[in-house]
C-alpha cells in the first residue's frame, strides 16, 4: 500500500512538472508583439498550426539565405598535382598485412590494396567534382545562374568548350583509371613472385598517373580557371530592396548612382567583362512598418550588422539598407543578339527585387550610334513592356543642356503616367525630387518583398 501511494504521489508530482515546462515553453515559442512578417497582432498562445507555420518560415528563411551567394559555395577544386602529390603519399602510407604468412600472397594483397589506394585518391576528388558542381549549378538562385551561364558561355567563346563538356571529360576519365586500375590489380594476381608483383604494382601506379596527367588534368585544370572566375563574382542580396537604373549606354547612370546614393559605390566587376555594375546604397529609415521617415547615405565607419544610432535611441522603429544600381547599357536589339552585360541588366530586373528608373538622355550626346532619342523611346516601350508591374520613374537626365526638340513631346505620347524627373546633376536640378521618388519606389519594393515572404514563404528578410 505505502508502495502505491509513493507512486501515485511521484506520478502526480511528474505531470505538474512536464505541464509547467510545456506552459513556459509555450510562453516562450508563443509571439507577444506585433509580428512585422506576417503584419498582424498574435495571440499570447499560439495554436499548434501557428507554431508549426512560423517553424516553416525560420527553415524557409534559412534555405532563401543559402541561395545567396551561391558562386561562391561551388565545391573547392584542388589542381592536379595535388591530388597526384596527395595519391603518391597514400601510395606510400599503404601497409603490408604482418599475419600473412606468405610472403607471395602477402605482397600480392599489398600491391593490390596499395593500388586500389591510389586510383581511388585519383576518382573520389573527381568524382566529388563533377557531382558538386551538378548539384550546386541546380541549387543557384536564377540570378546567379545567369552569372554562372554568361561566364561559361564567355569561357566558351574563349576556349571552345562548354562545361558540361569538360564535367563529361573529367567522368570519363575517372572511368578509365578505375578501369586501368582493375586491370593491374588482376595482373598482379598473376605474378610468380613477391619481388614481380612489388614491381608490378609500381609500374600500375605510375601508369595511373600518367594516365590523370594525360586524360583528367586537362580538363581539371580549366575548372579550376573557371572556379575563379566564379567564385570572384559578387553576391547580390536577394532579400533587399533595390532600385536598378535602366538605359542606353552614356545617358548619365552612374552619375545619378554617386549623387542620390553612398559617395564610393562598389563596382561589381563581373568576369565575363571589363565593365561592372557600380551599386550604391542608401539607408533608408522606417518609422513603423508602413511608412518610410527618412533615407541618408548610411555611416562608412559604422561597424557591420550594427544598428544605426537613431533606431538604438528609438527615434525610428528600424533601418533597412538598400541599394542603387546601375546596369550596363541596352540597345535595341532581339534577345539573341544582346551581348552578356546586357543580358545581365535584364536578369538583374527579371530575377532581383528592383524598382526601375528608366535614364534617357535627350541632348543628343548620348554618345551612340544607336542611343538616339527615337531608340531611347523605343527601348523605354520595349523595358516597360517586359517589365510592367514594377515600380517606375522616368528620368531626363543632363537636363541643363539643350533638348532635341520635339523629344519630351515623344516621350509624353509613350508615357503610362509614370512619374517624370527632369534632372541635371551639374546644376542640382531635380536631385530632391529623385530622392524622394527613390525612397517611394523603395519603400513599394519592400512591402511585395512581405507580402512574398508571408505567401511564398520564400524571401524572408534576413
Amino acid at each position: 500500500i505505502l508502495f502505491h501511494v509513493m507512486f501515485k504521489q511521484y506520478f502526480l508530482i511528474h505531470s505538474l512538472f512536464s505541464s509547467s515546462m510545456l506552459f513556459n515553453q509555450a510562453l516562450v515559442i508563443a509571439p507577444v508583439k506585433t509580428n512585422r512578417l506576417f503584419l498582424r497582432p498574435t495571440r499570447l498562445f499560439a495554436s499548434s498550426s501557428e507554431l508549426a507555420s512560423s517553424k516553416r518560415v525560420k527553415n524557409q528563411g534559412r534555405k532563401y539565405e543559402s541561395n545567396t551567394g551561391g558562386l561562391r559555395r561551388l565545391p573547392v577544386v584542388r589542381s592536379p598535382d595535388e591530388i597526384i602529390n596527395n595519391a603518391r603519399r597514400v601510395q606510400r602510407s599503404v601497409k603490408a598485412d604482418s599475419k600473412a604468412k606468405n610472403a607471395k600472397q602477402r605482397a600480392m594483397k599489398h600491391c593490390s590494396e596499395t593500388l586500389t589506394a591510389v586510383s581511388q585518391s585519383l576518382c573520389i576528388p573527381l568524382r566529388d567534382l563533377v557531382k558538386g558542381y551538378k548539384s550546386e549549378f541546380r541549387r543557384l538562385h536564377p540570378f546567379e545562374k545567369v552569372v554562372a551561364d554568361l561566364t561559361v558561355q564567355a569561357r566558351q567563346k574563349k576556349d571552345g568548350v562548354t562545361l558540361p563538356q569538360v564535367l563529361n571529360e573529367i567522368h570519363e576519365a575517372r572511368k578509365e583509371i578505375l578501369d586501368t586500375s582493375k586491370e593491374w590489380i588482376a595482373y598482379i594476381k598473376t605474378m610468380e613472385s613477391a619481388r614481380e608483383s612489388g614491381l608490378a604494382m609500381v609500374e600500375g601506379c605510375e601508369r595511373l598517373y600518367d594516365l590523370f596527367n594525360k586524360a583528367a588534368a586537362p580538363p581539371v585544370k580549366q575548372i579550376v580557371s573557371l572556379q575563379k572566375s566564379l567564385r570572384s563574382a559578387p553576391a547580390v542580396r536577394l532579400d533587399t530592396p533595390a532600385v536598378v537604373l535602366v538605359g542606353a549606354p552614356n545617358v548619365g547612370k552612374s552619375s545619378i548612382v554617386r549623387s542620390i546614393s553612398s559617395g564610393t559605390p562598389e563596382v561589381n566587376n563581373y568576369p565575363f567583362t571589363t565593365r561592372g555594375m557600380t551599386l550604391g546604397h542608401v539607408e533608408v529609415f522606417w518609422s513603423n512598418n508602413d511608412s518610410i521617415a527618412k533615407a541618408t547615405i548610411p555611416d562608412q565607419h559604422r561597424k557591420q550588422n550594427t544598428l544605426a544610432s537613431e533606431v538604438v535611441m528609438g527615434q525610428y522603429s528600424f533601418s533597412q539598407l538598400c541599394q542603387v544600381m546601375d546596369s550596363p547599357g541596352l540597345l535595341v536589339r532581339p534577345d539573341s543578339e544582346r551581348n552578356e552585360m546586357e543580358s545581365l541588366t535584364l536578369a538583374a530586373m527579371q530575377h532581383l527585387p528592383t524598382a526601375v528608373m528608366y535614364v534617357m538622355d535627350f541632348s543628343g550626346g548620348a554618345g551612340d550610334k544607336c542611343s538616339s532619342v527615337e531608340d531611347q523611346l523605343i527601348l523605354r516601350e520595349e523595358v516597360r513592356a517586359r517589365f510592367p508591374r514594377r515600380p517606375w520613374v522616368d528620368v531626363v537626365s543632363k537636363w541643363d543642356l539643350d533638348v532635341v526638340d520635339g523629344s519630351m513631346e515623344m516621350l509624353e505620347n509613350i508615357s503610362d503616367g509614370s512619374p517624370c524627373i527632369k534632372l541635371s546633376i551639374h546644376d542640382e536640378i531635380g536631385v530632391d525630387e529623385l530622392r524622394q521618388e527613390v525612397l517611394r519606389m523603395l519603400g513599394e519594393v519592400r512591402l511585395v518583398l512581405d507580402a512574398m515572404a508571408a505567401v511564398d514563404k520564400k524571401s524572408a528578410r534576413a
